[in-house]
């Protein structure tokens, strides 16, 4: 197939030919930081490519051992196995570490839902590559030095993906947390603003942050982060501080109520499996259970 299409950082068209190639010699970039569940969508990808197969070709580079690496496509590659197709259709191209990371960047930023976590190591990956990407330039070329003469790469970055340049800051800080952390940032049982201020705590620290929670589920506000984050500056936190804080009473604190697991998941549907999908599936019901209650009230006046 011949495919049209925009080359990177150009405003010229590029005809590029994709070619069959066997799965199982395309693997992951490296340390590449977007997901692929097997999730609800994931079940729609995988049914479309049995009706119709992969339509938008993958695009990789050649590795020196003769596979390729994924540069966009990791999810229509997982699709695509799930629907038992051994050769996919890719497009080659040659580039460096710094290009294969920004393209990969930037194809997986066009996702419909991205986490917290992903962004994270994203924007750090791309703005490692553009600032090593500009060293490079600036020896080579004064057009691109005068270019990034009054702009940080920062700025650039942010500008391509978007962002602020603090919140490109901000997301990187993540990057600092431990993934126990982080996954409880994904989940959204760490907000975003308290979370950015833990990822100043030592690792210690943080472990007992996540031990505190494991214990009964606390996290800090913001006020309670920032305050944590500044005796750790002043190396005066210690494990019992810690727990002062995060036993402060917050505004408008009510007492959550505990399920354990094993109570519910065999009465949970199949297609149910995060923590936040069983809160919502429950919520649900109770609301469908208070509306009959309320039917049924009616009716029987």
């Amino acid at each position: 197939m011949i495919y049209l299409s925009l080359l990177h950082g150009k405003d010229i068209l590029n005809i590029e030919k994709a070619i069959p190639i066997p799965i199982d010699k395309l693997f992951d970039f490296p340390n590449h930081p977007f997901k692929v569940e097997n999730d609800k969508e994931m079940e729609n990808m995988v049914e479309t490519v049995k009706s119709g197969g992969i339509i938008n070709p993958l695009v990789v580079r050649q590795r020196e051992d003769g596979n390729y690496e994924i540069i966009s496509g990791h999810r229509r590659k997982k699709a695509s196995q799930l629907a038992n197709l051994k050769e996919v259709p890719c497009i080659i191209r040659k580039l460096d570490d710094d290009e294969a990371t920004i393209i990969m960047v930037d194809s997986n930023m066009q996702r419909s839902k991205i986490l917290p976590s992903e962004k994270a190591f994203a924007y750090r990956m791309k703005l490692e590559a553009e600032k090593h990407q500009g060293k490079r330039k600036d020896l080579t070329s004064d057009q691109f030095g005068q270019k990034l003469k009054n702009k940080t790469t920062r700025e650039k970055v942010a500008e391509e993906l978007g962002e602020s340049s603090t919140n490109i800051q901000r997301y990187i800080r993540l990057t600092e947390l431990i993934p126990e952390l982080l996954k409880l940032v994904d989940e959204e049982r760490i907000a975003f603003s308290p979370a950015v201020e833990l990822s100043y705590l030592t690792e210690d620290e943080q472990y007992v942050i996540l031990n505190i929670y494991d214990y009964d589920e606390k996290t800090p506000n913001v006020s309670q982060a920032k305050h944590l984050k500044l005796l750790s500056q002043e190396k005066k936190l210690t494990s019992d501080k810690i727990e002062e804080i995060m036993g402060e009473k917050k505004a408008n604190q009510v007492e959550k109520i505990k399920i354990k697991a094993e109570k519910i998941q065999s009465l949970l549907p199949k297609e149910i499996k995060t923590e936040k999908e069983t809160e919502e599936f429950i919520i649900k019901c109770i609301k469908e259970h208070n509306h009959r209650e309320e039917r049924r009230r009616e009716i029987s006046r």
